[in-house]
């Protein structure tokens, strides 16, 4: 991708919507991917472990969804490295991009560290606290244990992937999930089924092989962050944390691991409501719920890529280029949401053979991919839009002079990563005044139809 920097007819050639889908798909195509990529390690522990039964399928599902609650935060948080780095390469100011995946390390991995310790001590008695069936029991609890070896690997592997995204450069990290995902699929096969001269662990053997591939995946983004050209170019050759960047980064990165944990907190919960239906309702709603992760992730990647776009050409000041990238990707995200739509509708009973061959766990998901089908496209819209539009106008505004007030709930309807990423851009200008109050205008339609009460709440400050 050439660097936002360039003449006023290559300004006026890049303009144009076509010139804006090709430079958001070709950036976004590895990003999907990677996303993509990075779901199916705990696709293929479901579709591997589900060969053994439901009740071994709902046992990764339901305690595979509560590490992910549990470990969330630090995750999401060390994301925003891409923020930071992507708003210092559009500036100019590349020397300073590779400082900041070391920030994120410092900030994000000492937390995670904690959090896996806990996790593996605490795993017994928090499954026996959550699940109501004693044959899930023991084998959600090794599973748990079993991850919480990859907790420190994979948060510090998002750290520097995070940088490698900021940079543009989406290739890096995909050869390296590639390569990973490679590694968890032999392991898994050999440890979950005894292949390949390994010992059948069954459920326990699906999470060390994840855990054994997030480290990898780890050493690999690290291999290539410290390469001599990455080193010449962005400095990022090792330094000492700073407190203050990482005081910086937590600013942001505090509201989006915490919005990470209450979504994955609310599935979470739900999942263990579901277990109470038996192991076949769980097992179905686990494999929905991978299928769907695959079709979001396809908009997360989208995402991801115009905020990289979007990063680089607000701080080379192009802010009308910016807000053209954004509308090239809403066109492509509405393409891929249909089309993964239609393929719920179309061939369910196929997409959920993939997991289980038991017909009652086949019978309860060919349904759910159907109400699946129905919000895809409005999932792929909502990870998509999430204020670019008053981001651009503001960023307008203050170009010509104005002062600008901005007023946002910061609620959880969309992605509050999305939010603060764009409120981080005016967070040192002097003309623009932030205000975090509810104007109690409930944000969307589905959120009403679930909870209606908030509709009629009088207007009130947050604290």
């Amino acid at each position: 991708m050439k660097h936002p920097r360039e003449s006023n007819e290559g300004e006026r050639e890049g303009d144009g919507m076509l010139a804006g889908l090709r430079e958001v798909g070709v950036l976004a195509v590895p990003f999907v991917l990677t996303q993509i990529l990075f779901t199916t390690m705990g696709l293929v522990d479901a579709a591997i472990v589900g060969r053994l039964g439901a009740t071994e399928l709902a046992a990764v599902g339901l305690s595979g969804t509560w590490m992910w609650t549990l470990t969330s935060f630090f995750i999401g948080a060390s994301s925003v490295v891409q923020i930071f780095v992507a708003q210092n390469q559009g500036a100019g100011r590349e020397r300073e991009c590779g400082a900041w995946a070391w920030h994120g390390l410092g900030g994000a991995v000492p937390f995670a560290v904690v959090a896996a310790i806990g996790l593996f001590l605490g795993a017994d008695a928090f499954v026996e606290a959550i699940v109501p069936d004693n044959s899930i029991a023991p084998l959600a609890s090794g599973y748990l244990r079993a991850r919480a070896f990859g907790v420190v690997g994979l948060t510090a592997a998002i750290a520097i992937s995070s940088f490698f995204r900021g940079i543009g450069d989406a290739r890096t990290p995909l050869v390296a999930t590639i390569v990973a995902n490679g590694a968890n699929v032999f392991l898994a096969l050999g440890l979950v089924y005894g292949w390949f001269g390994f010992p059948a662990l069954g459920v326990l053997g699906a999470g060390i092989a994840t855990s054994i591939a997030e480290w990898l995946y780890f050493a690999i983004m690290l291999a290539a962050f410290l390469r001599p050209s990455l080193r010449a170019r962005f400095d990022t050759g090792w330094r000492r944390p700073d407190l203050a960047p990482i005081r910086r980064l937590w600013r942001v990165g505090l509201p989006v691991g915490g919005q990470w944990v209450i979504e994955m907190l609310a599935f979470s919960i739900f999942m263990t409501l579901v277990a109470r239906m038996g192991d076949a309702a769980l097992a179905a709603s686990h494999a929905f719920g991978q299928l769907a992760s695959i079709s979001f992730m396809v908009a997360a990647g989208i995402g991801t890529a115009t905020a990289t776009l979007v990063g680089r050409y607000i701080g080379a000041g192009e802010p009308d280029r910016a807000a053209q990238r954004f509308q090239s990707s809403l066109v492509l995200g509405g393409t891929t949401g249909g089309l993964l739509a239609l393929a719920f509708v179309a061939f369910p009973e196929l997409l959920v053979e993939m997991f289980s061959s038991d017909p009652e766990v086949i019978a309860l998901g060919i349904p759910l991919l159907s109400i699946g089908a129905f919000y895809q496209l409005f999932d792929a819209f909502s990870v998509l839009t999430a204020g670019f539009i008053g981001a651009a106008v503001a960023e307008a505004l203050l170009a010509r002079g104005d002062e600008v007030v901005g007023v946002d709930s910061l609620n959880d309807y969309y992605d509050v990563a999305l939010k603060r990423a764009r409120l981080a851009r005016f967070a040192d200008h002097p003309r623009y005044h932030h205000h975090e109050f509810d104007l109690a205008d409930a944000p969307g339609v589905r959120y009403s139809i679930t909870n209606p009460s908030p509709m009629a709440t009088p207007i009130s400050r947050r604290s």
